[in-house]
């Protein structure tokens, strides 16, 4: 089994940064990705940044630029650098760690940026 916990939301201003990390308790060598998911209010929750075990990303053209997810194996860590910040990034950030044939999907419990002045 797998948890995800995230951390390092919060508020931030136009145009700053924040990085938040996802902590994965347990064995992920069985699983092909990990990633980021966002949902704002009154929206559907929307892909943000993935990458797989071997290190290849893959961006929502909304962050492309702006956004850079990282994977650190060893202490089973998966990172978003978000900078560039604007007020439609706000939203509850979703780490998620799955694997590409099915059958292991792990969500974290999510955690909040604002970002406004």
């Amino acid at each position: 089994q797998v948890q995800l916990v995230e951390s390092g939301g919060g508020l931030v201003q136009p145009g700053g940064s924040l990085r938040l990390s996802c902590v994965a308790s347990g064995s992920i060598f069985s699983l092909n990705n990990m990633g980021w998911y966002r949902q704002a209010p009154g929206k559907e929750r929307e892909l943000v940044a993935f990458v797989s075990s071997g290190g290849s990303t893959n961006y929502a053209d909304s962050v492309k630029g702006r956004f850079t997810i990282s994977r650190d194996n060893a202490e089973n860590t998966v990172y978003l650098q978000m900078n560039s910040l604007k007020p439609e990034d706000t939203a509850v950030y979703y780490c998620r760690a799955w694997r590409v044939g099915g059958g292991r999907d792990y969500w974290g419990k999510g955690a909040l940026v604002t970002v406004s002045s």
